[in-house]
């Protein structure tokens, strides 16, 4: 493995990219798929479930943030932000069908 001026190799400098991706990214995809399923789920009045969605949205973006620096690898980063990712996204989509069929 071949190290630059800083002494750091290049797959340590790849994987912290790749959590800062992960973390950007991914807790963004994450608080935004968050945030449709409370307002879809949440049982108050449209006006309300929306600000409690958006305000919760920054709780799942600190979070997923902070899981991706915390993981043990740039992998489980991606997996511990994408999938759940994806779950909320079938419930959103399974909870719009059945407000709307």
């Amino acid at each position: 493995m071949k190290r630059n001026a800083a002494g750091l190799p290049l797959s340590y400098r790849l994987a912290v990219a790749s959590r800062c991706l992960a973390a950007t990214l991914g807790g963004y995809l994450l608080a935004s798929m968050a945030s449709v399923s409370i307002v879809l789920l949440a049982p108050l009045p449209r006006v309300d479930a929306t600000l409690t969605g958006l305000l919760l949205s920054f709780v799942f973006y600190v979070l997923a943030f902070i899981w991706c620096f915390a993981c043990r690898s740039a992998w489980r980063a991606w997996w511990g932000v994408l999938l759940p990712s994806v779950l909320l996204g079938v419930v959103s989509g399974f909870a719009y069908w059945m407000k709307n069929p």
